[in-house]
């Protein structure tokens, strides 16, 4: 998980078009005659304000490729133009002024029945640059967890790369567009037509999506609850983020399919020579962060010459902002991005997820998908250039620290607040076995969204059902002389030492029990049966948690086992305190699994995230 700092982009990874759903692309595009690119004398190539194009910036030296730049070396002649404007970009790639598009995957996605309408033009996904760790969604204090979406009011910019996330968010919830409102804003930022400016306004929307400076200013944090105070809304928090749903915006260039076919060695340099811009940027970085790099100040500033100081005010804050708010995939992630086979994060899911965008928004009548990268990553260009080709990632989260900040959440009360999303599975009296025949449904879910909320953890919490502890301590209770029991049968009331006991209230009841209150009752011992009802939880949250791996295995999913962590919580959070009935029983005998942000320090450092 990367720090959110200052303006990370006037319009963060995404390029404004201000299109809403059931506009055609085509329509925005107009008619424009389809050329033919010009050849490798020199390429147009499109950037836009985002940190991936950084290492861009750098592989050329500026906007036209320097002498001794990575590209000059590899014989390329590049010059860099502005792409912020993507309807432009793509009349420029139509009409062969640029072979190139750049965009996220699902803003491309919006194009990809226009571009693909010849099979000249046709989109070949060459690269992908980085994975957003800097789009938000911040809601008002009643909406919890992306369960409380259903029925809400939200606002975000027409056609920016907000929709792409929404539609993630929605789906992980089990929601669909049709559940939610929408409130369309015209711009993304810095304007009082921008979600951030409408939520202040208007308090009737719910949640908006916005770039970091905008959350910063509406909560002060990702953590952190807003106060009213110094300019922030009062109880507002970052619902969801791709801090934690690192794996929803995916940037990529795209080149056209005939300058593809034509120049394979040129695209191929290009690539390797980004990559290899993306490992300099890495180290330098490491640099700057620890004795200071002259090399790496000249690149913020070379990066805030470029986009100008109303959009980089500064470099210390503002250009490097622009760098952590982006993950840097590196040829380990392009290798696994576009490898054939299962992979819910990768070419082949995008592709279904952009264009089932594309037509259920309707920015698309035909479905019509984007050519994969068929580059050696292998090959001796990738082999000369690049340093960092171990596709073996490491655990991401150090266990203890997670399980001790989950406990510390959890003993603090603001569990719930850390929580993303949450659903649960229930078993029988007795079960220690929990088959993947029975859960499979639940196992998948689990699995894939631990997947795509790479820098969150995946909690497994056992839950045990508090019936037998409430019969042994109200039986010690009262053999002790500690417990009296008024009433008839049905409408008890109980009193502990004279002071009215209520049954429902379980976390009085068992603090009461870890005392020993009711110790001391031969034939009877509460606080031991609370102790082996935790135990019991415990190893059945491990048991799921393995039954998780194992069924992700056999679909092909990589999972991070330190993401998943194991927790037994016993009979302190029954959902029926009192139960009546086996149903209520076993309503309590449940496990529960919760997505939770946490702190980064529990992350372990990685360089590239895939």
């Amino acid at each position: 998980m990367r720090r959110i700092f200052g303006v990370v982009a006037l319009f963060s990874a995404l390029i404004c078009v201000n299109v809403s759903g059931g506009e055609l692309f085509s329509d925005l595009v107009g008619g424009v005659k389809v050329g033919k690119p010009k050849g490798t004398g020199l390429v147009e190539v499109p950037f836009i304000v985002w940190g991936g194009d950084v290492a861009t910036f750098h592989a050329n030296g500026g906007l036209e490729t320097k002498p001794g730049s990575i590209f000059q070396q590899e014989g390329l002649n590049i010059k860099l133009v502005p792409g912020d404007d993507f309807v432009q970009q793509v009349r420029d790639y139509i009409s062969g002024k640029s072979p190139f598009l750049r965009g996220t995957f699902r803003m491309i996605g919006m194009a990809s029945e226009l571009i693909n309408g010849n099979p000249d033009t046709k989109g070949v996904v060459l690269f992908q640059l980085t994975w957003s760790a800097g789009d938000h969604a911040v809601a008002r204090e009643k909406i919890k967890t992306l369960k409380d979406l259903k029925g809400a009011k939200i606002c975000l910019q027409k056609g920016g790369p907000h929709e792409g996330l929404l539609d993630d968010l929605l789906k992980d919830a089990g929601l669909t567009w049709n559940d939610i409102t929408v409130v369309w804003a015209k711009d993304l930022t810095g304007s009082d037509d921008s979600p951030a400016a409408m939520f202040r306004k208007d308090s009737g929307i719910d949640v908006c999506f916005v770039i970091s400076p905008d959350m910063l200013g509406l909560t002060s944090g990702l953590q952190s609850v807003g106060t009213g105070l110094e300019g922030t809304v009062k109880g507002a928090r970052v619902l969801a983020s791709t801090a934690d749903r690192s794996r929803s915006i995916a940037d990529v260039y795209v080149v056209r399919k005939d300058f593809y076919d034509s120049n394979r060695e040129w695209c191929e340099k290009f690539a390797a020579g980004y990559l290899k811009a993306c490992e300099d940027v890495v180290e330098m970085k490491k640099q700057y962060d620890t004795k200071g790099s002259k090399q790496f100040e000249e690149l913020l500033k070379l990066t805030q010459s470029i986009y100008g100081k109303e959009v980089i005010p500064t470099i210390e804050e503002d250009a490097y902002g622009l760098i952590l708010d982006c993950v840097y995939v590196g040829q380990p992630g392009n290798i696994k991005f576009f490898a054939p086979g299962t992979n819910v994060i990768g070419f082949e899911a995008f592709q279904k997820s952009a264009l089932d965008l594309a037509a259920t928004r309707g920015y698309a009548k035909v479905r019509a998908g984007l050519i994969p990268s068929s580059l050696n990553w292998n090959s001796e260009t990738f082999k000369r250039l690049l340093t960092r080709t171990d596709a073996v990632r490491k655990d991401r989260f150090r266990a203890e620290a997670v399980l001790s900040e989950i406990e510390a959440l959890n003993a603090g009360g603001s569990l719930d607040d850390s929580t993303i999303y949450d659903f649960s599975i229930n078993f029988a009296p007795n079960q220690q076995e929990f088959s993947a025949t029975q859960y499979s449904v639940e196992f998948q879910k689990v699995a894939e969204l631990s997947v795509k909320y790479g820098n969150a953890v995946i909690a497994i919490r056992g839950h045990s059902d508090p019936t037998k502890i409430l019969l042994e301590t109200i039986g010690a209770g009262m053999k002790k002389g500690i417990l009296k029991r008024t009433g008839s049968r049905g409408s008890y009331v109980y009193y502990l030492n004279g002071v009215k006991l209520d049954l429902d209230a379980t976390s009085k009841l068992v603090e009461s029990v870890g005392r020993g209150d009711f110790d001391g009752v031969p034939g009877m011992n509460p606080r031991e049966t609370m102790q082996a009802a935790l135990n019991l939880s415990r190893k059945r949250a491990e048991a799921v948690r393995d039954a998780v791996m194992a069924y992700a295995k056999t679909q092909g999913l990589e999972l991070d086992v330190s993401q998943i962590q194991p927790v037994g919580v016993g009979v302190t959070e029954p959902i029926i305190p009192k139960p009546e009935n086996m149903a209520d029983a076993e309503k309590n005998m449940r496990v529960e699994f919760r997505i939770i942000r946490v702190k980064p320090e529990v992350m372990n450092e990685s360089d590239f995230d895939f």
